[in-house]
């Protein structure tokens, strides 16, 4: 399995790599003030993927904390609520004749 994403990844970088080869042309950005700004198509590219990335990264992460912060909450309920340990020579308590929520039988 290993081999098939290291393979994946090589194929990614190499399409990367020719489409970088066959569009290194510069791009004229207009900026404020009559400013213009020769960026080359690639880098553009790279600059605008990570405009997108990264937000939704970091929401991604944040979002990630948030539920791990919920379920460390929730395991210290249940291991405050559940017993430590049954005293040596306790009895358990016998479970109930009828389940809650069922007739009794006749």
């Amino acid at each position: 399995m290993q081999f098939l994403k290291i393979l994946f990844w090589c194929l990614i970088a190499f399409v990367a790599a020719m489409f970088t080869f066959g569009n290194w042309n510069t791009v004229p950005i207009n900026l404020w003030g009559g400013l213009v700004a020769d960026v080359n198509l690639p880098f553009l590219l790279l600059l605008t993927f990570l405009a997108g990335l990264i937000p939704t990264w970091l929401y991604h992460r944040a979002a990630r904390w948030r539920l791990q912060q919920r379920l460390a909450t929730a395991e210290r309920v249940i291991l405050d609520i559940r017993p430590a340990h049954v005293p040596m020579g306790a009895q358990p308590l016998p479970p109930p004749a009828n389940p809650p929520g069922t007739a009794p039988l006749a």
